[in-house]
């Protein structure tokens, strides 16, 4: 558990922790253990929108300088995933040549649209939300909840290598409802409008999978990255409206 903790923290954030044998199952607690690592990445914006709120900067800066920081603190690879998973399912071509479209190191239209629309509306949502500091930190656990759900024992890796085939079909359906009741009641620190961005989030992750799966065969980094950009911007929209 301990190693798999540590591995999650290395992959889902910018922060180097040593990792011992990096194996299925590491990688299976590294998926059950990643919605704690949105507490870093939503902490480290929250405190980016206090401290700009005391230095008196506009809701709308505050909110896209906390975007900015959580782009900062996933080294963005959750935002190139989303990018490179529109570029893929919005190419219409077959699944093998889908995933070489993303495993591109260039961006097509279709990511560069949705990359910029998907970061306007979590800047414009994050401004939006009553509580912006309590809601950054809800989306950030929101979103990386999608990743057990994703990588449970019926969804297969789309490539034989990489970080799909290691954490796939590794995480049970017991399990993943559990993580998912505890960060529900976790997110009750938001009132009810929180148990309602979390399954909001988990919702539009999941559709957004079964579409994957079937256009790519199975899941990637790439899809896992999308998700969790996915679930929490669509968690910070529903915050918006509480």
């Amino acid at each position: 558990m301990l190693n798999g903790a540590r591995l999650a923290v290395t992959l889902l954030t910018i922060v180097p922790l040593p990792t011992g044998a990096v194996d299925r199952a590491a990688g299976r607690w590294a998926m059950l253990l990643a919605p704690a690592t949105g507490l870093i990445v939503g902490g480290g914006a929250a405190l980016v929108l206090l401290l700009g709120d005391a230095a008196g900067l506009s809701p709308l800066l505050g909110a896209a300088l906390a975007v900015a920081a959580m782009a900062a603190l996933t080294r963005a690879l959750h935002l190139d995933g989303l990018a490179d998973l529109a570029d893929g399912l919005g190419s219409g071509k077959p699944a093998a040549d889908a995933l070489a479209i993303m495993k591109r190191s260039d961006i097509g239209p279709f990511g560069v649209v949705t990359l910029l629309l998907a970061l306007l509306v979590q800047v414009a949502a994050l401004a939006a939300a009553p509580q912006p500091p309590v809601a950054v930190l809800v989306a950030a656990v929101a979103g990386r909840l999608a990743l057990p759900w994703a990588c449970r024992t019926d969804v297969p890796s789309a490539r034989p290598g990489g970080l799909g085939a290691l954490v796939a079909g590794t995480v049970g359906t017991p399990a993943a409802l559990a993580v998912t009741a505890v960060v529900a009641v976790a997110s009750l620190v938001a009132g009810p409008f929180g148990v309602a961005a979390v399954a909001a989030g988990l919702a539009a992750a999941l559709v957004t999978l079964r579409r994957a799966v079937r256009r790519l065969g199975g899941v990637t980094g790439d899809v896992f990255g999308a998700l969790v950009e996915i679930a929490a911007t669509t968690a910070l929209v529903v915050l918006a409206a509480a």
